[in-house]
């Protein structure tokens, strides 16, 4: 029997790799969809893997859809699936155009856009904060003026992802700052171009994540993920750790606003990752969802703690099977991000854990004699890796000290930290 093709919208970065690894694995010839530019930047391995790809522009959303749809038709294709946040609303809508599962073509587009996502939350009844659209400076100056919104708030872009551009501002003196930076994000695959930015009341507590599953409208939680997140203007994250065990009110309650939320965005087949602040009385806000995977490693996280094949289920959600969520392992995993001190090049490294025995992945992305930034967006991290074990407390101060042997040397540009670009600009976001 032929078994259908999987084709993946953007295969690069390591949950899109893995993701085409198992579909082959069990007899699917996978297929990709990318730009020139993305396919040249493809290794050996993984164009080993492909039975085929097509190139075509995903700025372009109408013919992109028509492209690739034309060319799965081709290629038997019967499903269709993307680890990459900026390009979940075009699987979505080439899903419907190939009659295979996916999300709501007409609602998902609030799981990328921000405005439309905090009035989806709204609509629905989630608790999220005040959130106002600001286009030019009276309207920012009228949003700080809001009492709803108060300081501390948030300056963030529209549609980015991996906390590019967001800034926790203290008070007014600074908000025009960070208005422009979120003005500055880029977008990738035409998902910029809106001038403006959103101000956001600010959620005070502990930031967590949770990944869920949900097909034919039915959404398993798969965890809890705990968030270590700097402080400071930029809140980047530095680490992730699972699982989480909440105390059972608080859980019911924060699993509660992740499946409005899910509702909310049209999310009917798939991944979703959500992200929460629960409060010390233990009140529970949705903070922004993504229909997608989480990354930063999540995926291996819960791989090795939960025993949870999640790259299988991504492909029997996708072609419409009953995927398999339920625990075979109880163990505990974190991941921790090197990050560099301060925008430069990077002209030495030490330390950094190997691959053995409770670390079993390990992801280093800079170069040496690169550029580097100073960390205000999760895409200047210079490398990861994954601590697993039968215990949350030693797990996490294992962790630590294999952080702490991390030796980075960075010599600091001469020009200031605006001259040097990113050791990564990846567009797959945590």
């Amino acid at each position: 029997m032929t078994l259908p093709g999987v084709l993946l919208l953007d295969a690069a970065g390591p949950e899109a790799g893995a993701l085409a690894t198992a579909a082959a694995a069990r007899g699917h010839q996978v297929h990709a969809a990318t730009t020139a530019t993305a396919y040249k930047g493809y290794g050996p391995k993984l164009k080993d893997l492909l039975a085929g790809h097509i190139v075509t522009d995903f700025a372009r959303s109408g013919p992109a859809v028509d492209e690739i749809a034309a060319y799965a038709r081709r290629c038997g294709v019967g499903a269709v699936l993307t680890v990459n946040e900026y390009l979940t609303e075009l699987a979505a809508h080439l899903c419907a155009e190939l009659a295979v599962p996916g999300n709501d073509p007409v609602r998902v587009h609030a799981a990328r856009d921000k405005a439309a996502m905090a009035k989806a939350f709204t609509a629905s009844g989630v608790c999220t904060p005040y959130t106002v659209l600001v286009r030019d400076s009276a309207g920012l100056r009228a949003a700080l003026a809001d009492p709803r919104v108060g300081f501390p708030c948030v300056i963030k872009p529209l549609s980015g992802a991996g906390s590019a551009g967001v800034t926790v501002v203290s008070g007014p003196a600074c908000a025009a700052a960070a208005a422009d930076a979120a003005r500055a994000v880029a977008g990738v695959y035409g998902s910029g171009g809106d001038p403006g930015v959103l101000v956001q009341a600010y959620a005070a507590g502990t930031e967590y994540s949770v990944e869920s599953f949900t097909q034919d409208g039915t959404t398993t939680h798969l965890t809890v993920t705990r968030k270590q997140v700097t402080g400071g203007a930029s809140r980047v994250e530095t680490g992730h750790s699972l699982p989480v065990d909440l105390p059972p009110a608080i859980e019911a309650a924060v699993h509660r606003e992740v499946g409005a939320a899910i509702g909310a965005v049209g999310i009917r087949h798939g991944a979703s990752h959500t992200e929460v602040i629960v409060a010390a009385d233990g009140r529970c806000t949705v903070i922004e969802i993504g229909a997608r995977l989480a990354a930063g490693q999540i995926g291996v996280l819960i791989q090795h703690a939960l025993g949870i094949d999640v790259w299988a289920a991504l492909l029997d959600v996708a072609l419409g099977r009953p995927a398999q969520l339920a625990p075979t392992a109880c163990g505990c995993a974190t991941v921790r991000f090197v990050t560099s001190p301060c925008a430069g090049r990077l002209t030495s490294l030490s330390g950094l854990p190997t691959v053995g025995p409770g670390v079993p992945f390990v992801r280093w992305r800079a170069a040496l004699g690169g550029p580097v930034h100073a960390p205000d967006a999760n895409g200047h991290r210079l490398g990861s890796f994954v601590v697993t074990g039968s215990d949350a407390a030693e797990v996490e101060e294992r962790a630590d000290a294999l952080l702490r042997q991390v030796r980075i040397r960075v010599e600091p540009h001469p020009n200031g930290p605006g001259q040097v670009r990113p050791a990564s600009t990846s567009a797959i976001a945590p």
